[in-house]
């Protein structure tokens, strides 16, 4: 994919992402922030019976990356157990905006998935604390 088509999918999730809301019940959730750049994100996952993450959602406020990869990231997730995303990392979630981001927009692109981290260490499950 070059990098046209790449900005035109950036530009798709940050003005109509399906994944932007609340979920009822989450079993996780958390908030980030780049003060920065002055974006945030809060993230929410529900896991299904199997474990696997049945349903994610975002909201938050900022620049057309930061909302653009917390979309992306959601579409990542969704269907993936907690064992495989953990296993996603930042070269993954770098690679999945698939166009080159200058220092300070790497801290825009991986909010999204640094609230994720965080949602993973405090979160509690069905269970108890994760």
């Amino acid at each position: 994919m070059d990098d046209e088509l790449y900005r035109e999918e950036i530009l798709d999730h940050y003005r109509d992402s399906p994944y932007r809301g609340r979920v009822a019940v989450p079993d996780f959730s958390a908030d980030g922030e780049n003060p920065l750049c002055g974006d945030s994100v809060h993230l929410e996952l529900k896991l299904g019976a199997q474990g696997e993450v049945c349903q994610v959602c975002f909201d938050g406020r900022g620049c057309a990356i930061s909302q653009a990869a917390a979309s992306m990231l959601a579409e990542e997730i969704e269907g993936r157990t907690l064992e495989e995303i953990r296993q996603f990392s930042k070269e993954d979630m770098l690679t999945r905006i698939g166009v080159p981001l200058s220092a300070a927009r790497r801290k825009c692109g991986l909010l999204g998935w640094h609230v994720l981290q965080h949602a993973l260490a405090d979160g509690k499950t069905k269970e108890g604390p994760a």
